[in-house]
């Protein structure tokens, strides 16, 4: 009876937790000690990943900033570009010099350019679609010589701007309006093209469609 009595009270004080062991500060220190000592690749793997996880932030920060750098320049260098061309239209009309050479021959005015450029522009006659072809002048656009061939709708003249591809296509087709002015820009066969009038943008489209084919 007496180690019936004697096996109650260690459990009761278990249980109450007088027996309970409070390690003192300096156990604490020599088992923490002990640990590192024990399995030190483990502090090194948080070290490394610390540093690893820091140099990726920098390579991410520093790739947006040159996105973020790249697209802006693109953008501005388009929109020079754009207001360009609107320039050259409105000035082709206002200085009444809308033609170097005058016909609606396209095979007198694609041979006009030879010599002038270095580069063949295609040229096409879509009268019988309703664009008369009217003739071709020089521009200067893109810091180079381009061909620009001038169609008429009743009384509207339309400016297509033409010249090889930087090989950077962009868009399949962009359209936008500057100043009262519809303009269409694509690319094929290795040839930029702008398409630019102050007629409505449903027949500029149909325009834009025929020299595409």
């Amino acid at each position: 009876m007496i180690e019936v009595d004697n096996l109650h009270s260690l459990v009761s004080a278990v249980e109450n937790g007088a027996l309970r062991f409070k390690a003192s500060p300096r156990l604490k220190r020599n088992v923490q000690a002990a640990i590192r000592a024990a399995n030190p690749r483990a502090s090194r793997s948080i070290f490394h990943w610390r540093w690893a996880s820091v140099f990726a932030s920098a390579v991410l920060i520093v790739a947006l900033t040159w996105v973020a750098t790249t697209r802006w320049n693109r953008s501005s260098e388009e929109t020079q570009l754009v207001n360009d061309i609107v320039s050259s239209h409105v000035r082709s009309m206002m200085a009444n010099h809308i033609t170097d050479v005058s016909s609606s021959d396209s095979h007198t005015v694609k041979p006009w350019f030879g010599g002038k450029l270095d580069y063949s522009p295609p040229v096409k006659d879509l009268t019988e679609q309703g664009f008369r072809l009217i003739g071709g002048r020089l521009e200067y656009l893109e810091n180079r010589p381009v061909a620009a061939l001038v169609y008429q709708r009743s009384q509207h003249f339309i400016n297509l701007f033409v010249w090889p591809s930087n090989g950077n296509t962009g868009k399949q087709e962009d359209q936008l309006t500057l100043q009262g002015y519809n303009l269409i820009h694509w690319t094929k066969s290795g040839m930029t093209y702008w398409l630019i009038s102050e007629l409505n943008q449903p027949e500029l489209n149909e325009c834009a469609r025929l020299l595409k084919e």
